[in-house]
């Protein structure tokens, strides 16, 4: 191992750079199911089974990964990465995490527009969808059993945070913030004229990142276009589909509705961050540089927005007040990412086969703890295609 990548810390660290980095592309290239399945492979993987990540490290960058505009899987990548290897690590495990994805939906985009459309798509989402509703859940079960436990104020925060989430089927910044600073006021009031705590975001860095004037080249209109998304839209990377839908379609006009809803039904059956949707949209609108544009575009500002706070988390994450503010934030996150089950449910649940898989799916896993997800998705897409013409014959 050369001298820049070591560690900070070459002790407290049981893995190199490297392998972070194959570990991110392995989960970039099989990691089904969205955010919230990804943040949870994470965590069974980083910080149950291999314990490269420490508990406090995980809740830190699911801080972050919250409070900051951005896709929540991609910050939180970006953040472990950074959690031993500072900028080289955060650098080289964002892209190991994006690319595989990338590369997908490029092919796909240049079938699509070979073919006139992906029909098969359908069928095969009809079945993977489904079945991504019982990954989802149980990471959402490991995420609430292993960091509420038994915390009652921690439990009241889940609630609310999922009943929200249900309700207005976004993930809203103020419920965090405000969770965060319940518990920290509760359990580590601060003292009156004490310095503040909360880490500060970067909203200038964001705002300077707007559409700018609508007479661009086509490329730089992608290029601001999709920062302006990237930097504004909060939460998981289902909450930019409605933002992109109102940009693509409404306002400009690049894909119509068909082609918006088949972009969105990429993103769902291939791995990785379902965010990387921006890609396949830039190639139907400019080929590949405009693919290329658009996901440069939209994952920059959540990696600058997840490196610029890190160093105050990793220097003061262990005070009360940061620990308590942490707490409350982590419990309203799992809170609305068991929310989001619900909602994703609603869309992907349409009859009793469907319905069928996701159940069957979640008691698949909870029996055979080794069995790999590719697997269930990969059975789950061979059903869909055969299942769904007779469905909907």
């Amino acid at each position: 191992m050369t001298e820049m990548d070591a560690p900070p810390d070459a002790t407290a660290t049981r893995y190199t750079l490297w392998q972070l980095v194959k570990y991110m592309l392995g989960l970039g290239t099989w990691g089904f199911g969205g955010p919230v399945a990804l943040v949870g492979y994470m965590y069974r993987d980083l910080v149950e089974k291999r314990q490269w990540i420490s508990e406090g490290d995980y809740k830190e960058g699911m801080t972050i990964a919250q409070l900051m505009p951005g896709p929540l899987a991609a910050q939180l990548a970006i953040y472990l990465g950074y959690v031993h290897y500072r900028i080289r690590g955060a650098t080289l495990v964002g892209l190991a995490f994006v690319l595989p994805s990338f590369c997908m939906v490029v092919a796909l985009g240049a079938l699509y527009r070979a073919f006139g459309g992906i029909s098969w798509m359908q069928a095969v989402f009809y079945g993977v969808g489904a079945a991504v509703i019982g990954i989802i859940a149980m990471s959402a079960y490991k995420l609430t059993t292993k960091n509420i436990g038994s915390d009652k104020l921690l439990w009241a925060i889940f609630l609310v945070s999922a009943a929200v989430t249900v309700v207005t089927k976004s993930e809203e910044l103020w419920l965090f913030l405000g969770a965060g600073v319940l518990v920290w006021f509760l359990r580590a009031p601060p003292r009156l004229g004490s310095a503040g705590t909360l880490p500060a975001t970067a909203v200038p860095l964001a705002a300077s990142m707007g559409l700018g004037a609508l007479d661009w080249h086509r490329l730089a209109q992608i290029g601001a276009y999709f920062a302006y998304a990237g930097s504004f839209v909060f939460g998981s990377g289902l909450a930019i589909v409605p933002f992109l839908y109102g940009g693509v379609v409404k306002q400009y006009g690049w894909l119509t509705d068909r082609q918006f809803v088949d972009a969105v039904a990429v993103a769902m059956i291939t791995p990785g961050p379902v965010v990387i949707t921006t890609g396949f949209i830039g190639y139907l609108v400019s080929g590949f540089w405009g693919a290329v544009v658009a996901a440069v575009a939209t994952f920059l500002p959540c990696y600058l927005l997840t490196i610029l706070p890190a160093p105050y988390f990793k220097r003061h994450g262990k005070r009360p007040a940061i620990v308590a503010f942490v707490d409350g934030v982590t419990a309203a996150a799992i809170g609305a990412i068991a929310g989001a089950v619900i909602v994703i449910a609603q869309r992907s649940i349409t009859d009793w086969l469907t319905a069928a898989l996701a159940i069957i799916t979640a008691a698949v896993l909870w029996r055979f703890k080794k069995l790999q997800e590719p697997v269930v998705v990969v059975a789950a897409a061979l059903i869909g295609l055969a299942a769904y013409p007779l469905m909907h014959g």
